[in-house]
């Protein structure tokens, strides 16, 4: 019996280069998480944009409070920090008490509502970060298996050109805003509320157009008059 020796096969220039590139990341470890393989482009651009997210929901809450500050002193013991940490506490829970655990639109009618007696900013803010949070499917990071619907995206991005619209707008029985966001200082025009909410609503547009073209679905466009429209459904 004759045994052959057979040469040892090498390896292409680019295997060398992937095999080089993983070893370095698994000894490095440096800024990269395993999660990550696991992810596509789209999952950490998706990523990103969630975070850019919370960035603006907290900096929304916090110019609330100081232009409000009647409203969380409905709510002793409460400081703008403990009320950030509430909504952003992991895991998400936007189900508290003193808003009857309404969340989506049930918050944000208590914001509105003459007969609410409670934190109007925190009811506005709940109400916000739950239905954000819900054009993304409840989850706070995406993984290559998970599926965006990007008529929900969209939804969200309505929804808040109308939640804008009802605080610049919706009044009590005494004529006064039921909460201060823009207005006029010194003569001046702050339109800072304004920018904040364009950044979110562009957000959301922009993902929803993402999310559409890795699906390959259309998104379905609606025509709304804000002063008259309810908010477009999401699933919490």
């Amino acid at each position: 019996m004759r045994f052959t020796q057979s040469k040892p096969q090498r390896l292409s220039t680019g295997s060398v280069h992937c095999l080089l590139a993983l070893l370095v990341i698994l000894l490095t470890g440096c800024s990269f998480k395993m999660k990550n393989l696991v992810k596509g482009d789209v999952d950490m651009i998706v990523d990103q944009h969630i975070q850019e997210l919370n960035t603006l929901t907290a900096r929304l809450l916090v110019k609330l409070y100081k232009r409000n500050p009647k409203e969380l002193a409905k709510a002793p013991g409460k400081t703008i920090e403990k009320r950030r940490h509430q909504l952003a506490a992991p895991p998400p829970n936007y189900h508290f008490a003193e808003l009857s655990r309404e969340v989506g639109d049930g918050a944000l009618s208590l914001a509105f509502n003459p007969n609410f007696s409670g934190d109007r900013v925190f009811a506005l803010m709940v109400g916000l970060k739950s239905m954000l949070h819900g054009s993304y499917g409840m989850r706070t990071e995406i993984f290559l298996l998970d599926e965006l619907n990007q008529q929900l995206l969209y939804h969200s991005a309505r929804n808040l050109e109308i939640i804008n619209w009802r605080l610049n707008n919706y009044r009590g029985d005494d004529g006064q805003l039921y909460l201060l966001s823009n207005g006029v200082q010194a003569g001046i025009a702050n339109l800072s509320f304004e920018r904040l909410f364009g950044k979110m609503i562009l957000i959301q547009d922009m993902m929803a157009k993402v999310v559409s073209g890795k699906n390959n679905r259309t998104i379905n466009t609606v025509v709304h008059s804000l002063a008259s429209t309810v908010l477009l459904p999401i699933p919490l």
